[in-house]
């Protein structure tokens, strides 16, 4: 023990017990000598975020809040792995068990290794912080293999295991935990069964009607939906789950079975040691326990006679203790807490905040429902305030909605404003009216105040470097918007920050969050985009990668708007230091024709084009070529575009394989083509080469490309992904070694979409793979892990059935400007800059 110094014990390592550490550190760093027991064997992490790990959207690692260094680097005594399994209050000493690899955290039974020593712990004050476990409902059969609970990491990856295998799953539980873990398991391509005992989905946080078009928005994406359903018995053939039999005596099909039910909280440690204890482990304001030495966070509390299982009462709880225990605020008190959830399954938006239904006569109710869209919303207002919220499939005003609810700020007098913003534009609640200390960021707790320091102390300038700093929006990403517009409002606009985790600058979306709200919302235009999820504002600078998503989205449905593209994109030729342009017309698999060769001779020659160069991908380019010849030139060569200028497949390059190289064992001449002729203009996130190789001598460079194929013995190929050759020079990674020409094409389309899908704007292939790791790629494209491998060939398929020659437009001018009037030196730069 550090002299004058306290020894504090913390008895868990989850979001409670690590938050009000923080809390503590911040007020009086130097108060206290801290240990901390973890019955799990990792640092502290999002619990909230877990079904994106059982989805795979994010590693385990990117859930991480606090990882082992931050201990250290606090002086923090941390027991990973090691259960606090007893509180001997006479001697003031904690004693823990180490648990056996594999051993559930939450068990009732601590599972220790044989002979293993105990770790004791003294202490001055203790913090109770043991959260809560699954509430499993009395079934027959229930425990075996199959059977899975879903509250840890390690439940994730057992999940996610098993899966793999399975065909069908249950999941026991309607509520906000049972469709997240039906959401994870949905994109391991299985079918799943919610199975949930009351009459409609998450009974706690919506009204019937809610909780009806929830039902069947999710039935409409394949998942079966059973209420009024209790399971009596798990059927088991030889241990391994068969069916589900109800109480009404009806069975149901499952392979597998995830049961979360609810929570319990965990309080064996504090009823042995004799602390009062009911539902919960009784605390009062301060969060003291009967013991005025030892405390409590989390949901392992019961105050006030109610137990809360969401994230924002732990932070109000965590905050209260640290001004007590710290003794900056000893008569800080917890009067409880205002509940909000926010719910994200496969696309479905939802956010219910405090009552569901009117309770007082006054009460005044506005609804609004479109069933069609799946799209619900009700306020409910008491005293000219709102009391209760639901908004189910349109979440655009739940940042305002939810700081006038926890604020208890007057609703407006056109309450509809709350529902789908103000019809003049101006806001509803400026950030500016908020007090420092409203909780702009539920997930992590984090206040105005503190995005407000960030910004004008730590020069944060953007929504990833505010996260970085504070851990705002880091989580379900809900409160982005309001980041936004404290940056604006501190800092004058926000910085374009390469490292953003928004696709585009000024949609606060992720790119998969994006694509499935311009899904759910059938935006099909860039302008579309803007008015919908931009607070109706432009941002030029995103005009073309959100041009690129939709393209890849809508296909042939995408509305095309030419002020959303670059001028290369808009004239489809090359644009040159000089304002002239480059015309690089398909060759396919670098093949050509003597025909073909006089017309582009005759070109050059009639257009005066100044240069005319073999390119690397084995094409002819002719530069120079002006602006108002480009129709001419194209009608002259009778060639399609070669996509020489765009983001999407250039080019695949080849030599002359088996039938004239005596080395070649491939036909590498008819690979190229086919590759060619099937994904030409298909749009990518950035520009993508390909190159087939007939033997491994590799001389079309195949595996310094984007994507490669190369000719082995027995008739077979090489499938690599993600090579370069520029300022970066990777060797691609071996994504799989295929037997036939048509599943080379088939890895390749695959490989293509899932980079269409996942990769960034303007990320290179070698990045994107380099990011998710060949093993991952390979799981998911090759072994089919995932389930998604059928669904991604159909995605690519329509890419190569939407294509059109571009320099068609030759004969039919997109806009009658398009090919007349020079450009402009910023057009040159952003050609630059982006090309």
């Amino acid at each position: 023990m550090t002299k004058n110094k306290s020894r504090l014990v913390v008895i868990g390592n989850g979001m409670a017990g690590a938050r009000v550490v923080e809390e503590i550190l911040k007020r009086a760093r130097d108060r206290f000598d801290i240990t901390m027991f973890g019955a799990e064997p990792c640092g502290n992490y999002n619990r909230a975020l877990l079904s994106n790990v059982l989805n795979g959207s994010r590693s385990a690692a990117e859930i991480l809040m606090n990882p082992t260094a931050w201990y250290r680097d606090n002086g923090i005594t941390l027991h990973l792995g090691v259960k606090a399994t007893q509180i001997r209050r006479q001697d003031k000493l904690i004693f823990g068990v180490p648990l056996s690899k594999g051993a559930a955290a939450y068990a009732v039974e601590a599972a220790a290794p044989p002979d293993a020593p105990a770790v004791i712990a003294p202490y001055d004050r203790v913090i109770i912080a043991t959260g809560s476990r699954p509430f499993v409902p009395p079934i027959e059969g229930c425990a075996g293999p199959g059977t899975f609970l879903f509250r840890t990491l390690d439940d994730c990856n057992q999940i996610s295991g098993c899966a793999k295998a399975c065909r069908k799953a249950a999941v026991i539980g309607g509520g906000l935990l049972g469709l997240e873990a039906a959401r994870g398991l949905m994109t391991h391509g299985i079918d799943v069964t919610v199975i949930e005992a009351a009459s409609q989905l998450m009974v706690a946080q919506l009204d019937f009607e809610a909780g009806q078009m929830l039902r069947d928005t999710l039935e409409g994406m394949g998942v079966k939906v059973m209420c009024d359903k209790i399971t009596a018995r798990v059927v088991r053939d030889n241990s391994r789950i068969t069916q589900l039999e109800f109480k009404d005596g009806s069975t149901i099909e499952t392979d597998m079975l995830v049961i979360s039910a609810g929570i319990r909280p965990i309080t064996e440690i504090a009823a042995a040691c004799g602390l009062a204890v009911n539902k919960g482990l009784v605390c009062d304001d301060q969060m003291r326990t009967s013991d005025p030495d030892i405390f409590g966070v989390g949901e392992c509390v019961e105050h006030r006679g109610k137990i809360y299982g969401l994230i924002n009462p732990i932070w109000e709880q965590a905050q209260t203790l640290a001004d007590v225990i710290t003794g900056v605020n000893p008569r800080a008190a917890y009067v409880g807490s205002k509940l909000g959830t926010k719910l994200k399954i496969m696309g479905v938006e939802l956010v219910s905040l405090g009552e569901t239904q009117p309770s007082q006569a006054g009460d005044e109710v506005v609804a609004y429902r479109e069933p069609s869209r799946g799209v619900y919303k009700k306020l409910i207002v008491r005293a000219g305030a709102i009391s209760g919220a639901i908004l189910l499939g349109e979440t655009d005003t739940a940042g305002v909605l939810t700081q006038m609810f926890l604020s208890g700020a007057p609703a407006p007098q056109r309450r509809a404003d709350l529902l789908f913003g103000s019809s003049s534009g101006a806001p509803v609640l400026s950030v500016l009216d908020l007090p420092d200390h409203a909780r702009v960021c539920n997930c992590n707790g984090v206040t105005k105040g503190q995005i407000k320091e960030a910004i004008m102390i730590g020069k944060c300038r953007s929504v990833s470097k505010v996260a970085a700093c504070t851990k705002a929006g880091s989580g379900c990403g809900s409160c982005r918007n309001l980041i936004v517009q404290l940056i604006e409002a501190y800092a004058g606009e926000v910085a374009d920050d390469a490292s953003e985790s928004y696709y585009v600058p000024g949609v606060p979306l992720e790119k998969s969050q994006l694509a499935a709200e311009i899904r759910r919302l059938g935006l099909k235009s860039v302008s579309a985009v803007f008015r919908r999820l931009a607070g109706g504002k432009e941002y030029p600078a995103s005009k073309a990668g959100l041009a690129s998503l939709l393209k890849t989205l809508w296909h042939d449905e995408y509305e095309d708007e030419r002020d959303a593209r670059f001028i290369n994109d808009r004239v489809h030729a090359n644009i040159q230091k000089d304002g002239t342009f480059s015309v690089v017309p398909r060759i396919y698999g670098g093949v050509t024709s003597p025909a073909e060769l006089r017309r582009i001779a005759a070109v050059a020659e009639k257009f005066r084009v100044p240069l005319v160069k073999f390119t690397g991908g084995q094409r002819l380019d002719l530069l120079g070529v002006k602006k108002e010849d480009l129709p001419e030139v194209w009608k002259d060569l009778g060639m399609p575009s070669g996509h020489a200028y765009a983001r999407a497949f250039r080019t695949c390059k080849s030599c002359v394989g088996a039938d004239f190289c005596r080395y070649g064992v491939g036909d590498s001449l008819a690979l190229a083509q086919k590759i060619e002729r099937r994904f030409q203009g298909v749009e990518s996130p950035h520009k993508m080469k390909l190159a087939v190789a007939g033997c491994p001598r590799n001389c079309s460079e195949a595996c310094v490309k984007d994507l490669g194929a190369v000719a082995i013995e027995g008739g077979r190929w090489e499938i690599y992904v993600g090579g370069a050759a520029g300022s970066t020079v990777r060797k691609g990674s071996l994504l799989c070694t295929v037997d036939t020409s048509e599943a080379a094409l088939k890895y390749l389309g695959r490989f293509m979409q899932y980079y269409r899908e996942h990769g960034e704007y303007l990320e290179r292939s070698w990045r994107f793979v380099e990011r998710l790791g060949i093993e991952r790629l390979r799981s998911i494209l090759v072994e089919d892990h995932e389930g998604i491998g059928a669904r991604l060939d159909l995605e690519i398929q329509k890419a190569v059935d939407a294509y059109n020659d571009p320099w068609e437009e030759a004969e039919r001018p997109a806009y009658p400007e398009q090919f007349s009037g020079p450009e402009s030196a910023r057009a040159l730069e952003a050609a630059a800059t982006h090309g």
